[in-house]
């Protein structure tokens, strides 16, 4: 089931994005992604909050791990997408709409924000605003786990470049300026509908933390334990990691 929640401000909506979102994410992995996050959990199916779900991919790789997953995205596009893949595997979950800044649940072994989810929160405090929703939402012992793509990354390779994708139903440019910790992206969709094409555009913004701003944030939020590691591992991250993987532990 999937609800809405219509009472916060729209941001990085995702309205035209969502309909080409899984044809431009076929290089990512959703299964291994979510096998990982399994991992690092240890592997005992638990009660888990997924905030930023997108389209729902790793999710449904988590529930079908056997965790009891609440779910929820800011666009209601996106988690409607989430929504009906799950009802059409029977896989359960729950869905809602909602800005993860704003989640609230109880007693939850984890929390979960997969694929830069802390990057949209680009504004001042909505990172803390959701480490504090975070930690309320955890049982003693539980853990949050998100990534963000690093410092690095957003700089030295997303910078101030332009990107493109020409796929059989939808062309993807994507234009970046990067202006002090923020990266704003530019995007320009086009749909093919049979001889013609229709136009989307969209306006993201990410915001650049680096590992030090986030350790402080986690422990101001009252998380006792916080682990670092360079995506895909459980080793420390280089000086070039493109994604860091936190493993924050409520005492």
């Amino acid at each position: 089931m999937w609800r809405a929640w219509r009472d916060f401000p729209m941001r990085n909506s995702y309205t035209a994005l969502a309909e080409a979102y899984d044809a431009l994410m076929y290089d990512v992995d959703a299964d291994a992604w979510a096998a990982y996050l399994d991992m690092l959990l240890g592997g005992a199916p638990k009660r888990m909050f997924e905030a930023a779900c997108g389209t729902g991919n790793i999710t449904l790789g988590l529930l079908e791990k056997g965790y009891d997953v609440t779910a929820c995205d800011i666009s209601e596009e996106m988690v409607e997408r989430a929504a009906r893949k799950a009802a059409e595997k029977q896989l359960g979950g729950c869905f809602m709409c909602m800005d993860m800044t704003q989640m609230f649940a109880f007693e939850m072994d984890a929390v979960v924000a997969a694929c830069d989810g802390v990057n949209y929160l680009a504004e001042d405090g909505e990172a803390e605003a959701f480490f504090q929703a975070a930690y309320r939402s955890l049982k003693s012992g539980g853990r949050l786990l998100f990534d963000v793509s690093s410092e690095y990354k957003l700089r030295e390779i997303v910078g101030n470049e332009m990107f493109y994708d020409d796929g059989d139903d939808v062309t993807v440019f994507w234009q970046n300026e990067t202006v002090g910790n923020r990266v704003t992206m530019s995007l320009t969709l086009f749909f093919r509908e049979g001889a013609l094409y229709r136009r989307g555009d969209e306006e993201h913004v990410q915001r650049i933390y680096t590992e030090q701003e986030l350790r402080k944030m986690l422990a101001d939020a009252g998380f006792e334990k916080v682990l670092v590691y360079g995506f895909g591992g459980r080793e420390r991250p280089g000086e070039k990691e493109e994604r860091l993987q936190f493993v924050a532990v409520k005492g």
